[in-house]
Parts: structure tokens; sequence; C-alpha cells
């Protein structure tokens, strides 16, 4: 991965954990429509910076390194900072997609 693909990578990934968070804001605040509107353009933006990443790394990259980022950085923010609780069970689940990603982007075998 580039560097170029690397730095898209991390700003899409920081819009979506902004994104994720302002829907958050919207849930808990009574259905305040500035959240919603937020958390809109957000994912518009992110959504817009995926574009130019699946063209630089192809799909399958891009949307799976986006997919196992966002699933780790998203849970880090609902559970330290909204104070959200997973079960065993489900932190399972969490690692067993980390390692599945993890699987599919590595280049063995080629």
């Amino acid at each position: 991965m580039s560097p170029t693909s690397f730095a898209l990578l991390t700003l899409s990934t920081m819009i979506f954990i902004a994104a994720a968070s302002s829907a958050k804001n919207w849930a808990i605040s009574n259905d305040n429509f500035v959240w919603l509107i937020l958390t809109l353009v957000l994912y518009t933006i992110g959504n817009l910076i995926m574009l130019r990443l699946i063209r630089d790394v192809g799909m399958a990259i891009a949307l799976s390194l986006s997919a196992v980022v966002q699933l780790v950085a998203v849970n880090a923010v609902a559970l330290f900072f909204f104070g959200e609780r997973i079960t065993l069970f489900q932190g399972a689940g969490l690692l067993l997609a980390v390692i599945a990603v993890t699987l599919i982007t590595l280049p063995l075998g080629e």
C-alpha cells in the first residue's frame, strides 16, 4: 500500500469515526436534526474518499481494510467514550473479524 493510500485509509477512518460518533449523539439527543445532518455529511465525505481508495488498491483490499479498521476504532469509541459494553461472545466475534480480514488482505500464496 502506497503512502497516499495509507493516508486516505487513515483519513476515511477518522471521518467514519466522527460520523459514527455523530450518529450516536443524534440517537441520544432526542432526534436533534443538526446531528443527523452532520452524520450524513460525514458519511458522504468518507465514502467519497473510499472511492479513491478503491481505485488505488482495488475493491476487495480497500473495503476489507476499511471494515476492520473501522470495526476496531468504532468499537473503541463506543466502549471508551460512550460507555457501551460488549459480551465475551461479542468480543470473540470482533477478534474473529479482525483475524478474517487480516487473512484476506495478506499477500500469501501469490
